[in-house]
């Protein structure tokens, strides 16, 4: 059985609908990621877990209990906040150690385990120090240490990292990978950043509008995306989406002032074979666009060798994007780092068909 349970959830403010139907199963020890846009309810819907808001239909259950009416000090749930929420007024030892010290455990026993808690996180040095003297990645740790410290059922994750630079968030998603392998108590995880969502999760729920869009493992959300929505939302740089046109069993991309480009198929997917004559929208990642001496075009099997114009090229150190134009887009492809060639030439260009998916354009939704 799943240790949390999110069945049938419903939450309005007034007349806005802000989580619509919403069901999630998690196991005991995983990790789920909450992941959209700014105001797609991923926030509410944590805030209703942690009991800070009231369900409007449907229920949660933790463990097989349902908590719905619980208040939030009764869920045995740890919460960490973007803002931190700490203390300014007292040390890093006494910031982690409060809740112990409310719940009424003996000094020798909290001590026990702000001493445990600070050596996880590597914040030993700084439990005499005052919040206002630590840096955003310490008060981060220091919040973290103070959820670690109440051993809780489950942790609640709210955007921890999104007030900090782009290396120390980097640094703090180690640390909070460490802390749930370390530990294996259930995570749930709010965030906007699709990249937090694939490094840290064992499972992702693609929320849009206030419904789940898909909830999958990372490599079912980025291979297997369900629709366009997840598909451009997913993935970093985000996939190509290309308008194509079906001839039997190829599709064709139009090319200013070329011939177009035919990527042809030994069999297209059953749904797509419908779609002949018309327009479908073809998904490929950037790291499936390679040049044809790079490891990734040796190992496609089904593939497609063909000259396109590179418009701009953005080299990043262990790889080198390459901008061409394909169906009226501007199209990424992943180069190795060796390429040499150069903006406003041809280039042979590597399609491993193996990793196309396709969608319908109106609908969005996927086509297998």
């Amino acid at each position: 059985m799943s240790f949390l349970q999110i069945d049938k959830v419903c939450k309005s403010f007034g007349p806005i609908n802000v989580l619509r139907d919403i069901s999630l199963d998690v196991e005991e020890g995983g990790f789920l990621v909450l992941v959209g846009p700014s105001g797609c309810g991923k926030s509410t819907l944590l805030n209703t877990i942690a009991g800070l808001e009231k369900l409007t239909t449907g229920e949660i259950r933790i463990d097989g209990n349902v908590i719905d009416d619980l208040p939030p000090a009764e869920r045995n749930i740890a919460m960490v906040f973007q803002s931190y929420a700490l203390y300014p007024n007292m040390n890093v030892g006494q910031n982690i150690a409060f809740g112990l010290e409310m719940r009424g455990m003996p000094k020798a026993e909290r001590d026990a385990k702000v001493a445990e808690a600070a050596k996880t996180l590597q914040i030993e040095h700084l439990l005499d120090r005052k919040p206002g003297q630590l840096s955003g990645g310490q008060r981060q740790r220091v919040a973290m240490g103070r959820a670690l410290v109440r051993n809780p059922q489950l942790f609640l994750f709210d955007e921890p990292l999104s007030n900090l630079d782009a290396k120390l968030r980097v640094d703090m998603r180690t640390e909070i990978k460490r802390m749930h392998q370390t530990f294996g108590t259930t995570i749930v995880y709010v965030t906007h950043d699709q990249i937090e969502a694939m490094t840290l999760g064992t499972r992702i729920a693609v929320l849009k509008d206030g419904v789940v869009q898909q909830y999958g493992t990372p490599a079912e959300i980025y291979n297997d995306p369900t629709n366009l929505f997840v598909a451009d939302f997913m993935g970093s740089p985000a996939m190509n989406l290309i308008p194509a046109t079906v001839r039997g069993n190829g599709v064709e991309m139009a090319r200013a002032g070329e011939d177009p480009l035919v990527l042809g198929f030994d069999q297209l997917p059953g749904d797509v074979v419908a779609y002949d004559g018309q327009e479908v929208i073809v998904g490929i990642r950037p790291e499936a666009i390679t040049d044809a001496d790079s490891r990734a075009a040796m190992r496609a099997g089904q593939q497609v060798t063909a000259s396109c114009k590179i418009d701009v090229v953005e080299p990043a150190g262990a790889d080198i994007y390459a901008i061409t134009a394909l169906g009226g887009k501007e199209v990424v492809t992943r180069l190795h780092q060796d390429w040499f060639g150069q903006a406003n030439q041809h280039t042979e260009l590597v399609f491993n068909l193996e990793k196309v998916v396709f969608f319908d354009p109106q609908s969005g939704v996927r086509l297998r």
